[in-house]
């Protein structure tokens, strides 16, 4: 019986010596190897074949190793692929870049070969436990799409609000790391709804004050379920604190002010938005500008920061064109805002229930 590939390798170097060595080294060692002469051919090859490793020469014409490196660790795609450079430089300084490239390891020409063995088994069980954390992490983000899909009004909101959130932490200057929060935010913020039977999820009415109550477990659900998962750590405070409101009104914990995390404050506005501007079981999409008035007034009633709001805002009116003026507060009364002068914020008695309204959309 043959033995099992120890991995698929990828080697990228000029010399077709130097590939020719250590692929012949890696194949008796029942690696998978790939070889590339350039760092252009590295790229294709990465993205069709996607290697456990790279080894990857530092000098090469064109395309530098440590460019080809960066641009790996750069990608979300190919950042957490091991990625090790040889040098027959032995200068302190290339090391320096290369680790700064974003490089896991790094290897010196002539190349030891019982130490290239060694390096390359402990980053392939590295990356295998990678692979097993990218595979929870997928089941978690696949388990957002079937709550979404739940609701066919709701198709595609996942991907809104990762491009709404992402736009507006940018334009905040939120971190790399606070970025990817968001993006995972915007399709797991919602998932402990899978404990929320669709009689309450897609009910058309009102819901009563019981089913409004198990509504708002849903939060908690979610950051329990993302607790079995240790990358999600953080995502969790979004997750859990998008219902709290500055003035300590919200779910479910009753947070205010700045206890409020900022990332839960971006997830809230993109959601609600998304929320008011698209169909749903209860009611039709709102105008785009009355989904403005409204994030806004309710902005000064406590629920979130005004400037957060008036950024989103701003970002949503250079890259989109109004939605059409439509029926809204339809289970009430059918009454167009397009067509009157009347104040675009509802009567007093309308509310709670614009609030409830709001807690059921998001």
């Amino acid at each position: 019986m043959p033995l099992p590939h120890a991995g698929k390798v990828l080697i990228v170097d000029d010399s077709q010596p130097s590939l020719d060595g250590l692929g012949q080294l890696l194949q008796r060692a029942q690696y998978t190897v790939l070889t590339a002469t350039n760092g252009a051919d590295a790229f294709a090859i990465v993205k069709r074949e996607r290697p456990d490793l790279v080894l990857l020469d530092v000098r090469m014409p064109g395309i530098s190793g440590l460019d080809v490196c960066a641009e790996l660790k750069r990608n979300a795609d190919t950042r957490l692929t091991p990625v090790v450079l040889i040098s027959g430089d032995q200068e302190r300084e290339t090391r320096l870049a290369g680790l700064e490239s974003g490089a896991d390891d790094f290897l010196n020409k002539p190349v030891d070969t019982q130490e290239l063995r060694v390096r390359l088994r402990s980053l392939m069980r590295l990356k295998r436990l990678t692979d097993d954390l990218e595979t929870a992490e997928s089941l978690f983000l696949a388990l957002g799409r079937i709550i979404e899909a739940r609701d066919p009004c709701t198709e595609g909101h996942c991907e809104r609000l990762a491009e709404y959130a992402t736009a507006l932490g940018k334009r905040l200057n939120v971190d790399r790391p606070g970025l990817d929060a968001l993006y995972r935010g915007a399709f797991l913020h919602d998932v402990g709804k899978i404990a929320i039977p669709d009689r309450v999820l897609l009910k058309k009415g009102p819901l009563t004050r019981k089913e409004y109550e198990l509504m708002k477990q849903h939060p908690a659900i979610g950051d329990d379920l993302c607790s079995t998962v240790r990358s999600f750590e953080s995502v969790r405070p979004l997750v859990r604190h998008h219902h709290e409101r500055l003035d300590g009104c919200g779910y479910p914990d009753g947070l205010g002010g700045d206890r409020v995390p900022l990332l839960a404050q971006i997830v809230s506005i993109v959601d609600v938005f998304d929320a008011l501007t698209t169909n749903r079981p209860y009611r039709r999409a709102l105008a785009t500008s009355t989904a403005y008035r409204m994030m806004r007034d309710d902005a000064r009633g406590g629920w979130c920061r005004e400037d957060l709001v008036e950024t989103f805002i701003d970002l949503h009116r250079a890259s989109k064109i109004e939605r059409v003026d439509t029926a809204v507060w339809a289970h009430d009364r059918p009454t167009t805002l397009s067509s009157s002068r009347r104040s675009l914020s509802p009567p007093n008695q309308y509310r709670n229930r614009r609030r409830q309204l709001a807690s059921r959309a998001h």
